[in-house]
């Protein structure tokens, strides 16, 4: 929630502010509002289809011994995916009514802790495929054997859940609901401010920061052995570039700029509740909003490690891009064979009249 969220904005041909209350800052909520519906709605249609196909790939037809540590990090990954995406058509309608909510005190409380354990949850994750693929191309022989068991993936599964919400966890004690019970707030009201800011920069620190260094140190060290070491698969070689890539997207198209306009944001609220009222604090909330709708894309985005990490799915695509082409090649043949026949036959029919 920002201040300006219990400004009630009029007249959506001019864009005129019309305030409430006694807030000096307002702004203009419309793009907030129509940004986010549609953002959701595109994370809703991707994430469900990219995380459900992804997800029956890994499982259909696997056997429980061949189930290796990527495997059953990019499993959590989709699970974690999933769990936010069931949200969305509550927050697709929330934002489309104007932030209207309907659905109850709980209910808004769920919503909100199941973006943050999905968001802290594909950090955590994608810190571990990462700290996986350093130790398999840095120190294969160290490892060799020992990161393939079940037991030990389950448990570091098990471990990263627990953590997520332990971190999570103290963002229940502040309140999402207005007075009135009509606003979910995505962090809390202003009277907790004081409180929540401080935990804020903390779970930033833990949640994001901490592990983002991390996955640079290894992604770095891998990127610098690839480059200088020729006797590399070749194929291990682009699969594991390509795996940095997308992680390095994520982390600065989706995380990065959420994290940093959610602190600044944070603070410019306390300014405006000063008497501040700047085109800059403006600028924040607005940009603020658009982070929001960015990390929620990295649930539409992550099914792309499946691809990265899995050859069972590079194979089940190609199997299904081959089945695609088939049906499609023979319906086109159909489709010839048949306009042949009918030409023969109007050419037969021309010929009897003559």
């Amino acid at each position: 929630m920002n201040v300006e969220e219990v400004v009630s904005v009029s007249d959506t041909t001019n864009f005129n502010l019309t305030t409430a209350t006694t807030f000096p800052c307002a702004v203009n909520q419309i793009f907030s509002h129509r940004f986010l519906s549609v953002v959701y709605f595109i994370v809703f249609l991707l994430g469900l289809l990219g995380n459900g196909l992804g997800l029956w790939s890994l499982c259909a037809g696997s056997r429980r011994s061949s189930w290796s540590a990527l495997r059953v990090l990019v499993c959590n990954l989709g699970v974690a995916d999933l769990l936010y995406v069931f949200t969305l058509p509550f927050l697709m309608t929330y934002y489309h009514q104007g932030r209207v909510w309907s659905f109850g005190k709980e209910s808004c409380r769920l919503m909100r802790a199941l973006f943050h354990i999905n968001l802290y949850a594909s950090i955590g994750f994608l810190t571990c495929i990462s700290i996986h693929r350093y130790l398999g191309i840095v120190h294969p022989l160290k490892i060799r054997g020992r990161c393939q068991a079940l037991g030990p993936n389950l448990l570091l599964s098990a471990l990263v859940w627990g953590w997520v919400i332990i971190q999570v966890s103290p963002d229940f004690s502040f309140s999402k609901i207005n007075s009135t019970g009509t606003k979910c707030h995505d962090t809390t009201g202003n009277e907790n401010l004081d409180a929540y800011l401080p935990y804020v920069l903390a779970i930033t620190m833990t949640g994001f920061v901490i592990p983002f260094l991390i996955i640079v140190g290894c992604y770095g060290h891998v990127v610098v052995v690839l480059v200088r070491n020729e006797n590399v698969n070749p194929t291990l070689k682009r699969r594991s570039i390509k795996l940095v890539v997308l992680v390095m997207v994520l982390f600065s198209i989706c995380f990065l700029p959420y994290h940093v306009f959610r602190n600044l944001n944070l603070l410019t609220r306390k300014w405006q509740l000063q008497g501040a009222c700047t085109q800059t604090l403006k600028n924040i909330y607005v940009s603020y909003q658009v982070s929001r709708g960015l990390a929620s894309f990295n649930s539409a985005l992550n099914p792309l490690l499946y691809l990265m990490t899995s050859e069972d799915s590079m194979s089940w695509i190609r199997t299904i891009s081959q089945r695609a082409g088939q049906s499609l090649g023979s319906l086109r043949l159909r489709g010839t064979q048949k306009s042949i026949t009918l030409c023969e036959e109007f050419k037969k029919e021309c010929d009897d009249d003559l």
